[in-house]
């Protein structure tokens, strides 16, 4: 709907807002220089397999914060002719390339690990190898929480991906320094590469979920049903004998989202007054989803042309549902698709 008349403020608020998230991706490309460092001495004092791919990870650590910082500035540019409803989608690439790099380097931990399984060698320098491990997993550990708490923040899925990414890491390392531990104490050399490809076998899975996650943000997927529920009750409030609402859909793009309805009044109504409650409908939504940009279709209920739109939508209650929950007897044929009685 058009912008026209809405509250000082309100129609900056229902556009896509860019967010400029690049701060964190120097953290996070900060904390894995230091980390490859520290871990790189670690392995280079001990000579253990557990530890250099730990070390490895490390470097996919890298390569995907560097990712994600070039990602995230494609991100945050505003909206422009070839791009009506911004970029924010441009997140979801950088989940899918950290996926794809966290299997490369599984594969040559477990590659790694099977070798020295095979060709077992001795452990040297256990305590200070060790402890610049524990040092370089701290590090990991607090970026971690601060990105995992920004994606949140700012529903964006590479920090949130990257953060837990290298929360993985830290448990990565809490295993490979069970693992060489282990080996210190009974002698029993292969132990750390058995260590290390359960470390791979865990790094897969991680993989696999950044994928999966990435896919499903590019296939447009749905906010959650909760966040659904929310809007229908909003809308719900809105209902009356003359006014309903169906075609309920949303969908999350990068840290924006976006919700259509559309929206039955009486035919004879005119646009100011079918405008008025649009108004009305767009501004509540937007007070409970500052982050949802709502687009209100305006249908004459008497029109059959108006109903089974689309195979899929949230349902939204009609004045009869409504009327039928309050007597305790919901109807289950009413909001199917057929024009309100």
């Amino acid at each position: 709907m058009s912008a026209a008349g809405d509250p000082p403020g309100l129609s900056s608020v229902r556009a896509p807002r860019s967010v400029n998230l690049s701060r964190y991706a120097y953290l996070s490309i900060a904390a894995a220089v230091v980390t490859i460092t520290l871990k790189v001495i670690a392995w280079r004092l001990t000579g253990s397999v557990g530890l250099l791919s730990d070390a490895a990870e490390s470097v996919v650590n890298l390569v995907a914060a560097v990712a994600m910082l070039v990602v995230l500035r494609v991100a945050a540019k505003p909206a422009d002719s070839n791009h009506l409803f911004g970029h924010s989608k441009a997140g979801y690439f950088s989940a899918a390339i950290e996926g794809q790099l966290i299997f490369v380097a599984a594969l040559v931990i477990m590659w790694t690990a099977v070798e020295r399984f095979i060709n077992p060698r001795p452990i040297e320098d256990v305590g200070l190898g060790l402890g610049i491990s524990v040092v370089a997993s701290v590090v990991n550990g607090v970026v971690g929480i601060l990105l995992i708490r920004a994606g949140r923040r700012y529903r964006s899925l590479p920090l949130t991906a990257d953060g837990k990414h290298l929360m993985t890491d830290v448990w990565t390392s809490v295993g490979v320094i069970v693992g060489v531990l282990l080996v210190a104490l009974t002698g029993i050399e292969r132990l750390d590469p058995v260590i290390a490809f359960l470390v791979g076998l865990n790094i897969v899975f991680t993989g696999w979920k950044l994928l999966r996650a990435s896919v499903e943000g590019l296939m447009d997927i749905a906010m959650t049903r909760e966040d659904n529920a929310v809007i229908a009750d909003v809308l719900t409030g809105f209902v009356t004998p003359e006014v309903h609402f169906h075609a309920l859909r949303t969908r999350e793009s990068g840290h924006d989202r976006f919700a259509e309805v559309h929206v039955l009044v009486p035919g004879a109504w005119s646009v100011q007054q079918g405008h008025d409650l649009v108004e009305e409908v767009e501004a509540a939504v937007c007070l409970r989803f500052p982050d949802v940009v709502l687009t209100c279709h305006l249908e004459p209920s008497e029109d059959p042309r108006a109903y089974g739109d689309y195979a899929a939508e949230f349902p939204v209650p009609t004045h009869d549902d409504i009327l039928a929950a309050h007597r305790g007897h919901p109807d289950e044929a009413a909001g199917a698709g057929a024009p309100p009685t």
